[in-house]
């Protein structure tokens, strides 16, 4: 698979943030801050200029996230039911994606699966494998500004019934070969097909970036 190209600005202006996002986080004096805090403001210039945030907003988003700069965390369980995956329709872009979201602080991560599939599904499952971690920024969401990893777990469908949630439109099983279109930047092509390589072959190991 080749690796999307991430744009300079995009890859400079992530870097500076992080880098002004620790130096708040361990700096001991207000010279030190000031200074950080320009860069905060230097990466919110840059994505000004290339996209339609405004510095304004940029600035509220970094200031949501304190203390020293790590990825994001995004789980996913997938759930076959008669040799088909259940995907949700999110509210969103209306397009299609394993169930998921992003870990909470004090979450194990396989307790994300199960909570996010029910939520956004209805369905109960219990999570049994994991397919791989993924990282996301490198595989179907080039422009998202923060980084982030993807954990896809193979899920064992315990009960419930379909459910949409107040972030998704419907619920469905589908085959691999006929596929609505998909949310990319949630499940690619790639997480799909790893996860059809992994009921393949049970013994197959974790896939990993």
């Amino acid at each position: 698979m080749t690796e999307p190209q991430l744009p300079h600005w995009l890859a400079w202006a992530r870097e500076i943030q992080a880098l002004s996002q620790s130096g708040l986080t361990f700096s001991t004096n207000e010279y030190e801050r000031e200074r950080y805090r320009r860069l905060a403001e230097i990466a919110a210039e840059i994505l000004e200029s290339h996209t339609r945030l405004s510095k304004e907003k940029a600035l509220k988003s970094f200031s949501l996230e304190p203390g020293y700069a790590t990825p994001k965390v995004d789980v996913r369980g997938a759930v076959i039911r008669d040799d088909r995956i259940l995907l949700v329709q999110e509210r969103v872009d209306e397009r299609w994606c394993m169930p998921g979201g992003w870990a909470d602080v004090g979450d194990l991560p396989s307790e994300v699966a199960t909570r996010e599939v029910r939520e956004e599904s209805g369905y109960e499952v219990v999570p049994y494998k994991v397919v791989g971690v993924f990282d996301a920024n490198r595989d179907g969401r080039p422009m998202a500004f923060y980084h982030a990893y993807k954990i896809v777990f193979l899920c064992e469908l315990a009960g419930g019934e379909a459910q949409p949630s107040h972030e998704t439109l419907a619920v469905g099983f589908f085959a691999f070969d006929d596929l609505p279109p998909l949310s990319s930047n949630r499940t690619s092509e790639r997480h799909l097909a790893e996860v059809q390589a992994h009921l393949q072959d049970p013994n197959r190991p974790p896939a990993f970036d």
